[in-house]
């Protein structure tokens, strides 16, 4: 084989690779380790004026979002209690350096899901959710899109965005 089609074939069959594993459905039925969704307040205005009830209660209002949808689809959320501690402790299980796929291990979960919430401004906020193979710990979705417009109609429409085109493709 020559070098040039060696080198090609070295590039293009691990990216083939993994495209097809990222392409693969969700298996309905598994057990979700859902570890919430982080406020992350970056703004100006959170750092003059502090929590604002209602981005706390948007917040619950994803979650809930996000549990439902998840339900709706035939996925098992398991329940955190186990790691309550644990997780309460974890300033955000979206970046711990692998914190959440153990506790998702220890939940005896299939998968391993979790989400951020930046606000920028309170135009600008930028919204993201991270699925897990607890087994692997390898991301097999995930999305972030902005969101302008600090309402619940604006979040709830960012996060049916990631769930309608990178989760369940409907």
């Amino acid at each position: 084989m020559k070098p040039a089609l060696l080198i090609v074939w070295l590039f293009v069959l691990p990216l083939a690779a993994l495209a097809a594993s990222y392409g693969d459905p969700l298996r309905p039925g598994a057990r979700v380790a859902f570890l919430g969704i982080t406020f992350i307040d970056t703004s100006t205005e959170g750092a003059y004026d502090g929590e604002r009830p209602d981005q706390t209660a948007r917040i619950g209002l994803l979650e809930d979002a996000v549990r439902e949808r998840f339900a709706a689809e035939g996925f098992e959320i398991v329940d955190n209690a186990p790691v309550a501690d644990e997780l309460a402790a974890t300033v955000n299980p979206a970046d711990c350096y692998g914190c959440e796929v153990r506790m998702a291990g220890k939940l005896g979960a299939d998968y391993v899901l979790v989400g951020e919430v930046q606000k920028v401004s309170n135009l600008i906020l930028s919204m993201n959710l991270v699925m897990r193979e607890v087994e692997s710990g390898a991301m097999i979705r995930g999305l972030s899109v902005d969101i302008r417009s600090n309402t619940d109609t604006s979040w709830l429409r960012g996060l049916n965005y990631i769930l309608k085109y990178n989760f369940f493709k409907a």
